[in-house]
């Protein structure tokens, strides 16, 4: 979402209802509640069917498939989804409190993790498509539970990178890489950058702009606000 982005720190009230505004707000915490004690089964669950080395070494590449599966996945939702651009005025709304509101308030610590509300119907329609790809079209059941896992734990680690992004200073060199990545596409490339754990597919889909561009006076949008 291109924008002006406004850096007060009392965060925008998206409801008028407390009870709603209160489901707004969601911390770290949340995702790693929620969603931690999952990815661990599904990597027990492989870890316990793993037989000898190979078998271990499989559950480990499968892992890693499933977390590299959730990059191209973060990379496709960040660019197509969270920034896509409705005409309704209904719309406008919906696509504003999922993702407008943190591109209009990057510092607001309670928005800056998937909402649930959000989030479990992706976990559960994820979870439904894995288990149609490999139980029943490639019938290949051990691959399912090592790749969900992978999945989930990319996800999760995505949230928890998203939020230290911005309000931590990690010495690590990829952090601080994906730090500044992140940054420009908040700041002067709000249509490119779109990965945020990874930036590989951005490199792939050439979304990596080679320099930082400068936006023009006459190319200047206007400020985000909510929909009303």
């Amino acid at each position: 979402m291109p924008g002006t982005p406004r850096y007060e720190t009392k965060p925008i009230r998206l409801f008028k209802s407390d009870f709603l505004e209160f489901f707004s707000h969601v911390r770290p915490m949340t995702v790693l509640v929620l969603w931690a004690p999952v990815a661990v089964f599904f990597l027990a669950q492989s870890v316990l069917r793993a037989s000898g080395y190979a078998g271990a070494a499989l559950v480990t590449a499968r892992v890693f498939a499933g977390w590299f599966l959730w990059t191209l996945v973060e990379y496709l939702l960040h660019r197509f989804f969270f920034h896509y651009h409705p005409k309704t005025e209904r719309f406008k709304r919906v696509f504003f409190l999922a993702h407008g509101v943190h591109h209009a308030q990057p510092l607001c610590r309670t928005r800056l993790v998937m909402p649930p509300v959000i989030s479990i119907p992706l976990g559960l329609a994820f979870f439904g498509l894995f288990h149609l790809a490999f139980d029943v079209v490639l019938a290949r059941p051990q691959w399912f539970s090592p790749v969900f896992a992978g999945f989930l734990i990319g996800y999760i680690v995505y949230d928890m990178m998203h939020y230290s992004l911005h309000h931590a200073r990690v010495k690590n060199p990829y952090i601080m890489m994906c730090r500044r990545q992140h940054m420009q596409h908040h700041g002067t490339c709000p249509g490119m950058r779109f990965g945020v754990s990874s930036p590989v597919w951005d490199y792939v889909f050439g979304t990596m702009p080679r320099a930082a561009p400068v936006p023009k006076p006459q190319e200047k949008e206007p400020e985000i606000t909510a929909p009303r």
